[in-house]
């Protein structure tokens, strides 16, 4: 097979990097990329919310499989083109991602559907009809922008004046633009978070195993919501009893309601669940795969991607043949200053060979960019280094041993991914 992958961020490297594993994978590129993907993939240059570009990009380069990182071109439509050009595409059609480019649409889903998903305050286009609400709720409260933000249209708080001021920075300086025309205001509930993602190719379904993400910005999840400051999964995340759960009570109702709705839904899916004490419930749907959760899930993958891939686009996927490794594996995204605020692109990224040369450890390059064999930062989220090991323990000391080898200005890392709130022996940041 020729893969082309789409994105050019933590989660594309990830694929790539397994993907290139697979003996059926004679040519692999990644549109646009970035200076860490280059080193496993041809990158080319490309405009990732231009899906008729990258429909005549797949057909110009003779591939014969093309697989989805981020959300844009999902919610753009790709899915759509390349069917109609009879190309072969991982992801679900525009319809389908309304489930993530819509938090609305996704809620109304939900409740239609009667899955166990947080209360609603209310839908608000107008400030003044938002800022109203917040004098009847009982908090704390959860905001969220419509439609897409990179993961940061969001706000848990029990502060008035905090609430007030997102409602004013997203409905009336709109500063997530078109994702920022609707705001939800929704009870917020108690437990613990869980990312669960599955492929499914429209009428099998196959779990990837669990993960958990840590979306804040600074240690003891404090600070503003990222688009993600690491992950980790291990085999004992969550109980047989409570994965059957989350399959009984979340995901196969929500395929079956995709079905009554004749939403023919293809690729991953994924559930942003929050476990409560009532049960699990889904806070999002995300229609692709996570990032930083890709990054950590590859190293656990004991199967080959391409041929699950294909056979998922096929219509002939098959569970049983994705085994996963028992290990335990960790991301720990290095960010740039002032992520997710303003950042200044460009500094200098020194180490990476000594990282990449310990025991256990693969980095994956989110925002660098590569010139005469020098790397430097171009974005806010710049690496995910992660490591995998019998234990997450083993795997958290290894992961944060190879952060200490990089060195770029500024650069900053949660010192306690897959820790909970224990302290750990780590600098976060570092000047």
């Amino acid at each position: 097979m020729k893969i082309l992958v789409i994105g050019g961020g933590g989660r594309e490297h990830a694929l790539v990097w397994k993907l290139r594993q697979s003996p059926s994978v004679i040519k692999l590129w990644c549109a646009p990329g970035n200076g860490g993907i280059a080193q496993d993939a041809q990158c080319i240059p490309a405009d990732t919310a231009d899906v008729v570009g990258l429909r005549q990009l797949a057909e110009q380069l003779g591939a014969d499989l093309t697989v989805v990182g981020p959300e844009q071109p999902l919610v753009g439509g790709i899915a759509d083109e390349f069917a109609a050009h009879d190309l072969r595409l991982v992801g679900p059609n525009q319809e389908c991602a309304q489930l993530e480019g819509s938090k609305v649409f996704a809620k109304n889903f939900l409740q239609r559907h009667r899955i166990p998903t947080p209360g609603v305050h209310g839908v608000f286009d107008r400030a003044a009809d938002a800022r109203l609400a917040l004098k009847s709720v009982t908090w704390p409260v959860v905001l969220k922008a419509d439609g897409l933000c990179a993961g940061k249209g969001v706000l848990v708080t029990s502060s008035r004046d905090e609430a007030n001021a997102f409602i004013r920075s997203t409905l009336e300086m709109r500063e997530f633009g078109d994702g920022g025309g609707r705001l939800l205001i929704e009870e917020a509930v108690a437990g613990t978070e869980l990312s669960y993602i599955v492929l499914t190719d429209g009428t099998h379904v196959a779990p990837l195993v669990p993960a958990r993400d840590h979306k804040r910005a600074l240690d003891g999840d404090r600070g503003p919501n990222t688009g993600g400051m690491g992950a980790y999964s291990r085999g004992d995340l969550v109980s047989q009893q409570l994965e059957r759960q989350i399959l009984d009570v979340i995901v196969s109702p929500t395929i079956a309601a995709l079905a009554t709705e004749k939403l023919a839904y293809r690729g991953f899916l994924y559930f942003g669940l929050m476990l409560t004490a009532e049960g699990p419930q889904v806070l999002e749907f995300n229609c692709r795969l996570g990032d930083p959760e890709t990054q950590a899930l590859v190293r656990r993958m004991d199967f080959d991607l391409a041929e699950v891939l294909s056979a998922a686009v096929e219509g002939r996927l098959e569970p049983t043949t994705m085994l996963w490794k028992s290990d335990a594996s960790i991301c720990v995204v290095m960010a740039s200053a002032g992520y997710p605020g303003n950042f200044e692109p460009g500094k200098i990224i020194s180490g990476l060979p000594e990282a990449c040369g310990l025991p256990r450890i693969a980095v994956f390059h989110s925002g660098t960019r590569s010139d005469a064999n020098m790397y430097y930062t171009c974005s806010g989220r710049v690496l995910g280094v992660t490591a995998a090991a019998k234990n997450l323990e083993d795997a958290r000391l290894s992961a944060y041993k190879a952060l200490q080898s990089i060195h770029f200005a500024g650069a900053h890392f949660r010192s306690d991914i897959g820790a909970g709130l224990r302290a750990a022996p780590m600098t976060a940041e570092r000047a």
